[in-house]
């Protein structure tokens, strides 16, 4: 089971699965993830007028009163005129920023209708990203003795959740096999634990236009290598922030570019397959690369993100992290540079408005790859990606009272060439509901249909040499998230997959039901 925040699914893994996230105006959690606490923590103005339930019994008195409250006046007045203004709110992470005239009015509605305890925290939740990570509401600790306000005092903001997953496959004829020779997600009963920690010091306390400082650090540890390898490193070392009245957003550092673009998050839980696109070099959260973002927002709602990148290694996520662990290297060997540029549209549910997003991308890499055409040859360049997605709201099943919770459809398409990439294609068609009953409105069901097809010489190759091959992988997925409690999520589901390994099979791994069931925790 792969998860929404790891999302390094080998090519031998086509069970899109279930990741649980945090609330948002509906839900939304993380993996967009949890949801966006969206409110201002600015208190209400208080009237400093003369007092009017004043009801002195002599006139004397109400004489001194009135000259008493006469002379407090003007310096209520001075102190209104030296009284800082109210900060500018947050737009929540994974959100279209508003501009900033266009929020300081929805900061005055906002405050007039409710004071949200924990919106103080909104700016130093991680910006840039489409990922929605929770904020402090949803965790298990939220303000506990006081530790995160402390921080939060000195601009000083953090996140950390474990994600744990496990996939076996139920048909009686699952050909086990060793560890070591094991050739998809649950033929073996399959373990995975990834655990992250991201750390944010606010910037704009010194006059940077929503300036921020990140860090974060990543655990994995698979019982299957593959997927995997196990590893303890850097997660992302980013420095943010935004221009003309946040027009342009500029986020540079060691980034985890999966987490910036495609949106494979749908619901902000269950994730697609991304192995099209780490195979031809963008970054995953457990291989960060060098990259600077811009992003230029045309509205609210449409906008164009770059990125300039260094690949991943041209042999995949595996031998980029047995290469560099640690995360911390400049490079790799055969690795180059790696363009990538979206464009989409995004607007947030509100009552009578369905959620909508609409994006494309294409990424052109300069690495040296081994050719599947013809492998004597020397390594080349010029490898590249494209993808198609999007998601739409179909039905608001409570559109006044939380917009977000409805049923919603999407879709897939991605493409890489096939004489430098072992997936050729990837198709994908979504079903999932948020908040699918009153009772549960952080829930999540989704049905997710995906066909993986694998590059013809690489087949080809296969077949030649006598082996069973099989072209393309199909698998049906359905799963069911479940918020338990601020900050904890679980989630159960089954995968049937028909030619769960790689291009190559036996008559015993055709096919595969792999029961699928995570955790999710968030401090």
């Amino acid at each position: 089971m792969r998860d929404y925040f790891f999302a390094t699914t080998s090519p031998r893994t086509y069970s899109a699965t279930a990741t649980p996230r945090g609330k948002q105006g509906g839900l939304v959690i993380a993996l967009s993830l949890a949801g966006c606490l969206v409110g201002n923590s600015v208190l209400a103005q208080t009237a400093s007028g003369l007092d009017l339930s004043s009801h002195a019994v002599d006139q004397a008195g109400k004489r001194r009163k009135t000259s008493h409250r006469a002379a407090k006046l003007p310096i209520e007045l001075i102190r209104q005129a030296i009284r800082p203004p109210a900060s500018t709110p947050a737009a929540s992470p994974g959100e279209p920023f508003e501009k900033r005239g266009n929020a300081e009015q929805a900061s005055q509605t906002r405050t007039q209708k409710t004071i949200d305890p924990f919106a103080r925290y909104d700016n130093l939740r991680e910006k840039g990203l489409w990922l929605n990570i929770p904020g402090p509401a949803d965790t298990i600790d939220q303000d506990k003795d006081g530790v995160r306000s402390a921080l939060a005092d000195v601009g000083i903001g953090y996140i950390g959740w474990t994600h744990n997953s496990f996939a076996n496959n139920q048909l009686p004829n699952a050909a086990r096999s060793t560890i070591a020779n094991q050739l998809y997600m649950g033929q073996n009963p399959t373990f995975a634990s990834a655990n992250f920690m991201i750390v944010t010091y606010d910037l704009s306390r010194f006059g940077i236009a929503d300036g921020q400082i990140v860090v974060g650090a990543e655990q994995q540890y698979w019982t299957w290598d593959r997927p995997g390898p196990d590893r303890v490193g850097l997660n992302t070392l980013a420095y943010y922030q935004t221009f003309s009245d946040r027009t342009l957003e500029l986020k540079l550092g060691y980034l985890r570019n999966q987490n910036e673009f495609t949106g494979t998050l749908f619901g902000g839980i269950t994730g697609s397959n991304m192995s099209a696109l780490f195979q031809a070099g963008m970054s995953t959260n457990a291989a960060p690369t060098p990259a600077v973002n811009l992003k230029y927002n045309f509205d609210d709602r449409l906008y164009n993100k770059v990125s300039v990148q260094r690949s991943i290694s041209p042999d995949g996520p595996y031998v980029q992290i047995t290469e560099n662990p640690t995360g911390l290297n400049w490079n790799t060997a055969n690795a180059g540079m790696l363009l990538v540029d979206e464009a989409g549209y995004k607007s947030k549910a509100a009552p009578g408005l369905p959620d909508t997003w609409l994006r494309a991308g294409v990424g052109f890499n300069s690495s040296r790859y081994k050719s599947l055409a013809d492998p004597e040859q020397p390594r080349e360049s010029g490898n590249n990606f494209h993808y198609i997605a999007a998601d739409r709201q179909l039905w608001q099943s409570d559109a006044l009272g939380s917009p977000s919770r409805g049923i919603y459809g999407g879709f897939s398409v991605m493409g890489a060439p096939p004489d430098l990439n072992r997936i050729s294609r990837y198709y994908e068609l979504r079903l999932y509901a948020k908040g699918p009953f009153d009772n549960r409105p952080s829930d999540l069901i989704a049905l997710v249909a995906s066909n993986t097809t694998w590059s013809k010489f690489a087949v080809d190759a296969a077949l030649a040499k006598g082996q069973l091959a099989h072209r393309d992988t199909t698998a049906i997925t359905g799963t069911y998230t479940a918020h338990l409690a601020p900050g904890i999520y679980a989630s159960v589901g089954l995968s049937y997959i028909h030619n769960p390994t790689s291009i190559t099979h036996t008559p015993q791994t055709e096919h595969a039901l792999n029961l699928l069931v995570s955790t999710l925790i968030f401090f």
